[in-house]
C-alpha cells in the first residue's frame, strides 16, 4: 500500500530504546517475503500475521484477492529472519469455524502463537454478521473439553487474554470486543496514512493531526494529541443480534485504520 513503507519502518525502528519500547507489525503478508529481512534490520522482533484459512479456494474468498502460497511463503521468510510469528483469525461461525483445531495445530506445530479474534461489525463484507459471529467464549469451552487450557497472565500491550495449550505446547489468544469487551483498559488510538487520529475502532470520533502539524507545527500537533486524549470515547456501540438493522455499526472497514 506505501511504497515507502520500509523508510517509514526503519525511522520508527530507529527510536527503539529512545522512547519506544517497541516496535511491531501486523501484516496480511503478502509482501512479508520480500522485507522479512529488512525488518529484523529496522529492530522490529515480532510480527502478527493474518490467516483466517489454510484451504485457498476459502482463503481466497474471504480475501477476496490473496493467494495462500504467498502468506505461507512470507511466514517462512519471516522465521529465517528471526522473527516471531503470531497468527491472527478471525473466528466465523459457518465459514472457518471447522479450522479452528487444525488452524492451532499448524500454527503450534510451527513455533508460533494464535489468537482468535471474534469478527466486529466494521464496513460491508458480504456475509451476514449475526450467523456468522462465533462468541469466543463458546469457542473457549469447546476447546476445553478436549484440551488443556491453563491461563497465562502474558501481555502484549494488546486486548489479548492468553491461555497456553498443554497438548500443543502453545500459546493461544483471546481478543472478545463483542462478547467481554475490554474497553475499559484500552489505550489505543490508531492514526491513519492521511493524519486522521481514530480513538476508538468502534467510534467515528478523531483528531485531524496532519492539519494540526500543517497549520501550526509541532505546538500544535502537541495540543491535538492532548485534545485527542481528552475526548477519547468511554467504549464502542458494537450491537449483534436480529434486532439490530444489519447495517455495520460503523462505516469504514478495518484496513481504514488497521487492528
Amino acid at each position: 500500500m506505501r511504497r515507502d513503507i520500509m523508510d517509514l519502518v526503519r525511522s520508527l525502528g530507529s527510536r527503539i530504546g529512545s522512547g519506544l519500547e517497541e516496535l511491531t507489525i501486523t501484516t496480511n503478508g503478502s509482501q512479508l517475503a520480500k522485507h522479512a529481512e529488512g525488518l529484523f534490520a529496522a529492530g522490529v522482533r515480532r510480527i502478527n500475521v493474518s490467516v483466517d484459512t489454510l484451504d485457498k479456494e476459502r482463503f481466497a474468498a474471504i480475501t477476496r484477492r490473496g493467494r495462500l502460497p504467498d502468506v505461507l511463503a512470507g511466514i517462512e521468510a519471516a522465521q529465517a529472519a528471526g522473527l516471531a510469528i503470531k497468527i491472527n483469525m478471525v473466528a466465523m461461525r459457518g465459514v472457518n469455524d471447522d479450522e479452528i483445531e487444525p488452524m492451532m495445530a499448524w500454527a503450534h506445530g510451527n513455533g508460533m502463537g494464535l489468537t482468535l479474534i471474534e469478527g466486529m461489525p466494521l464496513g460491508e463484507v458480504g456475509i451476514d454478521r449475526v450467523d456468522s459471529y462465533l462468541p469466543l467464549r463458546e469457542l473457549h469451552e469447546r476447546l476445553s473439553r478436549r484440551y488443556t487450557l491453563t491461563r497465562l497472565d502474558k501481555r502484549t500491550g494488546g486486548p489479548a487474554r492468553y491461555v497456553h495449550v498443554a497438548e500443543t505446547g502453545g500459546v493461544l489468544g483471546f481478543i472478545t470486543p463483542m462478547s467481554h469487551n475490554f474497553c475499559e483498559s484500552c489505550n489505543r488510538v490508531r492514526l491513519t496514512a492521511t493524519g486522521q487520529l481514530f480513538l476508538c475502532l468502534g467510534q467515528e470520533d478523531q483528531v485531524n493531526l496532519r492539519d494540526a502539524l500543517r497549520e501550526g507545527g509541532p505546538e500544535a500537533l502537541d495540543a491535538a494529541l492532548d485534545q485527542a486524549m481528552l475526548i477519547k470515547p468511554k467504549g464502542h456501540d458494537f450491537v449483534l443480534d436480529r434486532g439490530s438493522t444489519g447495517a455495520p455499526a460503523v462505516a469504514r472497514h478495518m484496513s481504514v485504520t488497521g487492528g
